[in-house]
């Protein structure tokens, strides 16, 4: 249900000031690989990378991962992890219908605040090649490529970084 309805509740879509970002639980995992799972970004030829991808509870515990939900129904509408050691942005999806809402932007902007308070000056984004305008968007500079790595992944992608301050 996440991709399909997230963020709507009798037909409206959350105001920000409705949207709150929470440090994710163990008991959100199943939530959270539906959504990786079901993310239109990843049709096509990206669809394998995803297909049996699984974010789990053991994943929750060990990283800083950070779920925006809307506050009034608790529907996930998206979400990030970010690595310490090196820094670096891991995962962050947007649920389709929460697309174009500015949950993307206050993701991010929650990521920079939390990395700023790690003492991190910067955070590496390496990108699904389609998400790279919307990194750039958000002030993220380019810093190189990385290559494909079949089977696991079959295309370059671009490397990003995102300072903190």
């Amino acid at each position: 249900m996440e991709a399909g309805g997230a963020g709507r509740r009798n037909g409206r879509a959350p105001r920000r000031a409705d949207v709150v970002v929470r440090r994710a639980v163990a008991r959100d995992a199943d939530r959270l690989t539906r959504l990786v799972r079901t993310s239109r970004a990843y049709e096509g030829p990206y669809a394998p990378m995803v297909a049996g991808y699984r974010v789990g509870p053991d994943y929750i515990e060990a990283h800083r991962v950070f779920v925006a939900t809307d506050d009034a129904t608790g529907q996930v509408l998206g979400f990030y992890a970010l690595l310490l050691d090196p820094p670096e942005l891991d995962l962050m999806f947007v649920a389709h219908a929460a697309q174009g809402l500015g949950i993307g932007r206050l993701l991010a902007a929650h990521l920079r605040e939390e990395a700023r308070g790690a003492g991190l000056t910067g955070v590496r984004i390496v990108s699904h090649p389609p998400a790279e305008g919307f990194y750039r968007s958000i002030g993220a500079e380019p810093v190189g490529t990385v290559r494909a790595n079949p089977p696991a992944v079959m295309w370059d992608r671009p490397e990003l970084l995102l300072r903190t301050g």
